[in-house]
């Protein structure tokens, strides 16, 4: 007799006491993170924040906030910060992908299992409509790569003392990279 896989359902999420995204029919938790990045993802989130006040078209998304994604291996997705077009769900998780989605990593985000990880999730954005990702790597020289919808292989890189975009999600929204370490 084989035993039944049931798998993760949104319900199984909003029970969770912690960061958590639905991948594979599982519930993947997420540790907290340390002080850099968190104060990289708030900066980022403030910055986009500014940028929904001026075009008064979409609105910025703070770390560990759901949205829910209808992918094969995807339900859900937690970005560190991310700007959304579509409407406010109230105390519920958001519908649908960010147009631009932003990932700071963690301590434990190097090493080739976490390069796959978040390779494989950079593309479940695209899949699910995200149209910009930014991977940003407080500890590289190339603290920003910008990853397109239209071109996934080929990041924009960005590093301090650059004015880093998220070209075509955002028209005429910069954020200077220095700003990502206040």
């Amino acid at each position: 007799m084989s035993a039944v896989i049931t798998e993760a359902t949104i319900e199984d999420l909003y029970r969770v006491k912690e960061k958590a995204e639905i991948v594979n029919g599982e519930i993947v938790a997420m540790p907290p993170t340390g002080c850099d990045p968190g104060l990289a993802s708030f900066n980022a989130a403030s910055s986009l924040k500014e940028y929904a006040r001026k075009t008064k078209k979409g609105f910025a998304v703070p770390d560990n906030i759901g949205f829910i994604v209808n992918l094969p291996n995807r339900k859900s997705f937690s970005p560190d910060a991310a700007f959304h077009i579509g409407a406010k769900t109230g105390m519920k998780f958001l519908e649908g992908a960010p147009i631009f989605a932003v990932e700071v990593r963690s301590e434990n985000d190097y090493g080739k299992k976490a390069e796959k990880e978040i390779a494989e999730k950079r593309a479940d954005y695209f899949a699910a409509g995200t149209l910009v990702v930014w991977d940003v790597d407080l500890l590289s020289e190339d603290v920003i790569k910008s990853y397109s919808s239209s071109n996934p292989d080929t990041p924009k890189i960005f590093r301090r003392g650059d004015k880093a975009d998220a070209e075509p999600a955002l028209p005429d929204w910069q954020m200077a990279v220095d700003e990502l370490f206040e």
